[in-house]
């Protein structure tokens, strides 16, 4: 009797994609407010937008993070809080606080940082980015020039892909916000701009 040679085995399918991660960047009173040196006049439009889309990823894939005044003085963060009295304030100064419309976006901590960019361990930690993978980030937030942008490059060179929504971010002009659209967007393919829209269309979470 001849032996008979084994089919191979069908290979295995690949385990579907995992829904990307919604950052909330920093949607505090500081840069709502329009008392602050630091408001943005498109914070109250951005939020509507970054509520719907929180609601179509779920708590369970949002994260908020806050930027906290707790920098090192010795440092050159002491000059930047020179030029900037007003928000040299205690973390817990009401100013720190979340706006109301932020509040239970997420399931998870918040992620505190002291740096304009957002993307460190913690954030790591809290999508799940082990060393050498790479996980799929939509960010939003405030402001688009500043902590919006530097958290962008930063998750980038670490190697995450990144959606950044246009219209659900604030900048803290027009002008300025263009033009970290416009650096964001040099640095296709890890970092792509979109709108909040095409992201809420159905296929819209897939990268």
């Amino acid at each position: 009797m001849s032996a008979q040679t084994a089919s191979p085995a069908p290979a295995p399918e690949p385990a579907p994609a995992a829904d990307p991660w919604l950052v909330v960047i920093d949607p505090q009173r500081i840069f709502a407010d329009p008392a602050s040196d630091w408001a943005s006049p498109f914070f109250g439009e951005a939020m509507e937008r970054i509520a719907a889309l929180a609601a179509h990823v779920g708590p369970e894939r949002t994260i908020v993070t806050r930027w906290l005044p707790t920098a090192d003085r010795a440092t050159a963060w002491g000059d930047y809080f020179r030029a900037w009295p007003f928000a040299d304030v205690p973390a817990s100064d009401p100013l720190y606080d979340l706006v109301p419309a932020a509040e239970g976006l997420t399931a998870h901590p918040l992620v505190e940082e002291p740096t304009f960019g957002k993307w460190g361990p913690a954030l790591a930690a809290a999508v799940g980015a082990a060393p050498g993978e790479t996980v799929d980030l939509i960010l939003t937030g405030v402001s688009t020039d500043c902590c919006v942008i530097a958290t962008a490059l930063a998750a980038a060179d670490a190697g995450m892909r990144i959606r950044v929504a246009q219209d659900a971010c604030a900048p803290s002009t027009s002008t300025d916000g263009a033009a970290a659209m416009q650096v964001m967007g040099l640095f296709a393919p890890q970092i792509s701009i979109v709108q909040t829209a095409e992201i809420l269309e159905p296929g819209g979470l897939e990268p």
